[in-house]
């Protein structure tokens, strides 16, 4: 049992800082300024969802999944930085918003769809967690006599379910934040979030093209 609370214990350590589960957030304060109560209430439930599932597979099948399909971890980062860079553009240059008299059903779809994208990947799940937990894998797996066999089977599902908790409780307190930074904060919020994330997407990027650079692909 010792050994199972030390994987699980280093699997946080490793995980909470790389996928900070507050810039989500930051990202779902900005991101939910014109949802309902009922999309909010639902993109807060489908997050952590999504979030555990996606590093469940990347620990299980991530690698396989990339060989088969020719991906790479720098091809991950840019096709990341594309679609945060996309999202933070539409973020800071918000389309005016259609009458939802008439759309009212459409328009709570479509707040809500946030929970995967960007919300679960790549703002937390990103590139950068996928490639760890791939990474993660790889050597568990070469260095099986660090662990039990049982603690390896076991221990990273835990660690992904803590995680997915901690990520709820966090989107859970959101909504006290919203009452108090009210709509236009919220705005205010939304707009500062869209321009990190142009920069974010951006740095994607350019760690993506110098990873490439590096490996001698352009050679």
């Amino acid at each position: 049992m010792f050994e199972l609370l030390t994987a699980i214990g280093i699997g946080l350590v490793v995980l909470l800082p790389l996928s900070n589960p507050l810039t989500t957030v930051a990202l779902f304060l900005g991101l939910s300024g014109g949802m309902t109560i009922e999309a909010r209430k639902k993109t807060i439930k489908m997050t952590p969802v999504y979030v555990f599932f996606i590093m469940l597979v990347s620990w299980y099948s991530g690698q396989a999944i990339m060989n088969t399909f020719g991906v790479t971890i720098p091809g991950l980062r840019i096709a990341g930085g594309f679609i945060v860079a996309y999202i933070g553009f539409r973020m800071l240059f918000p389309v005016a918003e259609n009458s939802r008299h008439d759309e009212g059903e459409k328009t709570v779809d479509n707040t809500s769809s946030v929970a995967f994208v960007p919300l679960a990947m790549p703002s937390t799940a990103g590139p950068g967690t996928i490639a760890m937990i791939i990474s993660m894998a790889s050597s568990v797996i070469t260095n099986e006599s660090a662990y039990p066999h049982w603690v390896i089977i076991v221990a990273p599902p835990l660690v992904f379910l803590i995680f997915s908790v901690i990520l709820w409780a966090c989107l859970k307190s959101s909504s006290l934040i919203m009452k108090f930074f009210g709509k236009s904060g919220i705005d205010a919020i939304s707009r500062l979030m869209g321009f990190l994330l142009v920069c974010m997407g951006v740095q994607f990027i350019i760690t993506g093209i110098g990873e490439l650079t590096r490996s001698g692909f352009f050679s």
